[in-house]
């Protein structure tokens, strides 16, 4: 799990725009691995959200990937196993990209509100981030007689432990992004 370490530490780099608001995230997110020095022409034409938009979603790309280097250096697959098991995987991760693009529009939701904030609003950002919690659980939950399927009970245990634990981080790194509420 070494390899994990370096993936926490180049997560770190990158999750800082998460927590930003709009006007700080475009300047917050300009590091020479995220944002080329020069606007794309692609770019020129956009907005500094739609720029900042663009970003994040390659962002998240790029620990997608990270994430499957790190299950397949970890996970001792056969090359049968390895056969069925990364289209279980796809179909996985495809799954959890779709809650995770929930909890990002919370997030972009919070920053924008954050200093106008009502208790309203606070107390269903809060029910709805914990439903995506359990949203993800329940996904979890599918997802084990599917991974036994094509390979052993152990084997999915050690990949929901992997799973878990590189979620754990990228949460971690998350939360410790975003400014607290102010009372």
């Amino acid at each position: 799990m070494t390899k994990t370490i370096v993936f926490a530490l180049a997560l770190a780099s990158a999750l800082p725009a998460f927590g930003q608001s709009q006007a700080s995230q475009q300047t917050g997110s300009a590091s020479s691995t995220q944002q080329p020095s020069a606007p794309s022409a692609a770019q020129a034409n956009m907005t500094p959200e739609q720029v900042e938009e663009a970003n994040v979603q390659m962002m998240r790309a790029d620990i997608r990937s990270e994430r499957k280097k790190i299950v397949a250096a970890n996970m001792p697959l056969t090359e049968t196993e390895a056969t069925k098991f990364w289209p279980v995987y796809d179909r996985y991760i495809g799954e959890t990209i779709k809650v995770n693009d929930v909890r990002y529009a919370l997030i972009k939701e919070y920053a924008n509100t954050r200093e106008t904030m009502t208790d309203t609003q606070a107390n269903s950002l809060i029910k709805r981030w914990l439903a995506l919690d359990g949203e993800n659980t329940q996904l979890r939950l599918k997802y084990i007689p599917e991974f036994e399927k094509v390979i052993s009970p152990r084997k999915t245990a050690m990949f929901f432990q992997i799973d878990r634990r590189l979620a754990m981080m990228i949460d971690l790194q998350l939360a410790s992004q975003v400014p607290l509420v102010k009372p």
